[in-house]
């Protein structure tokens, strides 16, 4: 008989043991992110809930924000950098095909033999980086830093009134490692391919090849359709969620969605049986929506101001451009 393939031997389970943010300084209010379009402080609040968001200097970088957090979430969590196994980053803004961003925020922040590779499922992607981070800790052990970063202005047409007032830029992180109790519950996963229009950006990088002067690529989305498709749709998915961990929606201590529009947080809430006590993040009041950074953003936001307990259960939730989507249960750090 030929020679097996040995079997890889982890941790018995994984768990977040630190979470790190990066905001940048300069804050935009309704006002200016409205000014070429046809809108007001008025109208976006009332249909996003949005106040203000943070845009990132010129001089400011996807890999600046994502090194930032962290080393934040790395400080938080006790740990070195040599001893990182692995770093993912979830983002769709970085403009570069090649080589993946989580390379560099890898040796920056001193994870010098570390894996590192970037994922894209648009404002999924950090729910489901945490997904693949808890799973590679049960087959390997080790320690994994996963990133959520956005730097939404690279592709903002601020002359788009479905989009212009929405975003904001910044990162998020947290750090993954090996636990004795399960920390991260089952991931309930997919994708609506069929709408994958919904959220797209306007042309291709290839489109530019031949069209010289062609306008630079922006996002664009079918908002109705999408706000729809993210009431009906995900709280279905929370609540399989629930379900694969084995808890009630009451067990929960916070419940931490992505930071689309805050009508869109609070129809899920309530489609959810959410309790009083279980805290709902709305930090896309004064963050916007950071696509993949927002989960964490909003779940350091909830930590830092001691919103809710260490050791808690939250519920994250993910979707976005695909359409697609991601949900998991966790144990707060």
């Amino acid at each position: 008989m030929g020679a097996r393939i040995t079997s890889p031997t982890g941790a018995e389970s994984a768990r977040i043991l630190g979470v790190g943010a990066y905001r940048p300084q300069r804050v935009v209010t309704n006002e200016e992110a409205s000014r070429h379009i046809d809108s007001s402080d008025e109208w976006i609040r009332s249909r996003t809930g949005i106040v203000t968001r943070h845009w990132a200097a010129p001089d400011e970088s996807l890999a600046d924000m994502a090194q930032a957090a962290a080393g934040k979430a790395l400080a938080t969590a006790g740990l070195a950098p040599e001893t990182v196994d692995c770093v993912i980053l979830a983002t769709f803004t970085h403009l570069r095909q090649t080589p993946a961003a989580a390379t560099e925020i890898a040796y920056r922040i001193g994870a010098v033999n570390a894996a590192a590779f970037d994922i894209s499922a648009g404002c999924a992607g950090f729910v489901h980086a945490v997904a693949l981070a808890a799973d590679a800790i049960r087959s390997r052990g080790g320690y994994v830093v996963v990133v959520g970063a956005e730097r939404m202005t690279d592709l903002l047409d601020l002359e788009d009134r479905s989009t212009a007032f929405i975003f904001g830029d910044g990162a998020g992180a947290v750090v993954l490692g090996p636990s004795t109790e399960p920390g991260v519950g089952p991931v309930v996963w997919g994708a609506d391919g069929s709408e994958s229009e919904a959220i797209a950006q306007t042309v291709s990088w290839n489109a530019l090849r031949d069209r010289p002067g062609m306008k630079w690529p922006a996002l664009r989305q079918e908002g109705q359709k999408v706000f729809r498709w993210a009431v009906y749709e995900m709280a279905k998915v929370g609540r399989r969620a629930l379900d694969a961990a084995g808890v009630r929606a009451g067990d929960l201590d916070a419940f931490i969605p992505h930071q689309a529009n805050a009508r869109i947080i609070d129809a899920l809430a309530r489609s959810l049986d959410l309790p009083d006590h279980v805290v709902v993040a709305k930090d896309v009041v004064t963050t916007g929506n950071t696509s993949g950074a927002s989960v964490p953003l909003a779940m350091d936001a909830l930590m830092s101001t001691g919103a809710v307990r260490s050791g808690g259960l939250a519920l994250l939730l993910g979707y976005g451009a695909g359409l697609s989507y991601a949900s998991t249960v966790v144990t707060l750090p």
